[in-house]
């Protein structure tokens, strides 16, 4: 009997010294599951009428890829097929020129329709048709794809699901889109929002394609065009240092989620 109660007594000690690290233990595993668990969204109307998929509940990853990439791929593809129409308008332009004849009448107006849309103010000459070349092209779908899928957190960030905004473009009229939550004072952006999928993707296009921070991007394009006849998406990205505060660090995470999503791009 006296042995076993020293055995108690030992046990009884030894848990009064181990429990504090018990507990605190327990409160680590608690902690680290509650912090996994995902942020719940606050209610917020569209500022839209397009039926989304509900992506920030599919706990699937591959349907959550797959369903988020074939939401966006059909405007993409169309907007890359109507950019192309107008660089073959471009084209023949200067290939006109550069052979001695004169353009027509009915090909000037559409490339001064042309000019407005690619923000080019210059009279249609050589030397502005050859900058139009520049900014009058197609963006490989597997780059748009990729920064949307950045910028969005693959369709479940606020901006895409209330305003259709999966390119965190921005915007600097009071009311032209949302109020970021987390605005710095004195800053006055706002998050553009649009009325369908299609507005959002050309504004992307027109983005990358006119702004003065892409110009590098532009200038591989066309290095790229020359050189091999294939645009390609790897090589493009290093144009995109401007897009993100973030500078080198985002280039090399959009490389790395280009190289894991390849065989999504073309499904």
């Amino acid at each position: 009997m006296k042995l076993l109660l020293k055995v108690i007594l030992f046990c009884l000690f030894g848990y009064m010294l181990v429990s504090p690290w018990l507990d605190k233990s327990a409160q680590s595993l608690v902690s680290d599951k509650e912090e996994t668990l995902p942020k719940p969204i606050v209610k917020e109307k569209p500022l839209h009428n397009v039926k989304l998929p509900d992506f920030v509940n599919m706990r699937n990853v591959q349907k959550r890829k797959k369903a988020f990439f074939d939401l966006l791929r059909p405007y993409i593809v169309a907007e890359n097929k109507r950019i192309l129409k107008q660089r073959e308008q471009v084209d023949l332009a200067l290939t006109e020129l550069e052979l001695g004849f004169a353009i027509p009448k009915y090909q000037i107006n559409a490339l001064k329709d042309i000019f407005a849309k690619y923000k080019i103010d210059d009279e249609i000459n050589e030397e502005s048709l050859t900058v139009a070349l520049n900014r009058v092209d197609s963006i490989p779908i597997a780059m748009v794809l990729t920064q949307a899928a950045n910028e969005s957190g693959w369709g479940t960030s606020r901006f895409a699901r209330i305003g259709l905004n999966f390119f965190g473009l921005w915007c600097f009229r009071e009311g032209c889109g949302m109020v970021p939550n987390q605005r710095n004072e004195g800053r006055n952006h706002e998050v553009a929002a649009f009325k369908s999928l299609e507005q959002s993707v050309k504004a992307y296009f027109r983005n990358i394609n006119t702004h003065p921070a892409y110009q590098q991007l532009r200038d591989l394009r066309q290095s790229n065009r020359y050189d091999e006849q294939i645009i390609l998406a790897e090589k493009l990205l290093y144009g995109l240092g401007s897009y993100s505060e973030r500078g080198h660090a985002y280039i090399e995470e959009l490389n790395q989620m280009l190289v894991t999503n390849q065989r999504y791009f073309s499904e």
